[in-house]
Parts: C-alpha cells; sequence; structure tokens
C-alpha cells in the first residue's frame, strides 16, 4: 500500500512540474522567483544544502536544461524533487485537478 502511495505522489509531482515548465516557457521570467527561493535556501539553510546546491546548479543553466532536469522521470530528478524550488507556481485548483487526474489514472490501470 505504502509503495503504491509513493508512486501516486510522484507521479503527482512529476506533473505539476510539467505543468510548471509550461509557465516557464509562457513566461521565463518566473524563474528569478525560484532562483531568489533557492538563494535564500543557502543563505538560511532552511533546505538541505545538498538539494539546495544542486537546484542551484541546475538554475544557473538555460532554461529548457532546466526544464529538463526538473521533468526528467530519473530517480536522481524525483529525490530532487522532494525539495522543490518550484511550490506556489500552480496555482491550487490546478494542483487539485492534477492530484484527481493522476489519482484516476492510478486506479484505472489497477
Amino acid at each position: 500500500m505504502m509503495d503504491r502511495l509513493h508512486a501516486l505522489a510522484e507521479e503527482r509531482s512529476l506533473e505539476i512540474h510539467r505543468l510548471v515548465a509550461e509557465e516557464l516557457r509562457r513566461e521565463p521570467v518566473r524563474l528569478d522567483l525560484v532562483r531568489a527561493r533557492v538563494r535564500g535556501w543557502l543563505a538560511d539553510g532552511s533546505v538541505h544544502p545538498a538539494y539546495a546546491q544542486r537546484w542551484w546548479q541546475i538554475l544557473s543553466r538555460p532554461l529548457e536544461d532546466v526544464i529538463a532536469a526538473m521533468t526528467d522521470p530519473g530517480e536522481d530528478a524525483r529525490a530532487l524533487r522532494q525539495a522543490s524550488p518550484f511550490a506556489g507556481l500552480v496555482d491550487p485548483r490546478t494542483r487539485w485537478k492534477v492530484w484527481r487526474s493522476v489519482r484516476e489514472r492510478s486506479a484505472g490501470s489497477r
């Protein structure tokens, strides 16, 4: 049961990051907010330094590289999304739609 819930959470996270990627393509200036958030993490230690430093490295790259990293389905990217600086870039209503959609897809595949 817990493995299924964990997989569901990871799928939701990936789907939300895909939506954030679309938003960033429309408004790349929003990356400034994300970079400021990670600078704060690095300064105040509120997020583990390994995550903060890795995100900082990613965010210093061109937009398409950032998008590729944040939407990578691989294990390293899944771990990195556990401490995502992109929180808040998707409004709550859209986030709930994603949660519902992923849950329904998961229920239909059983």
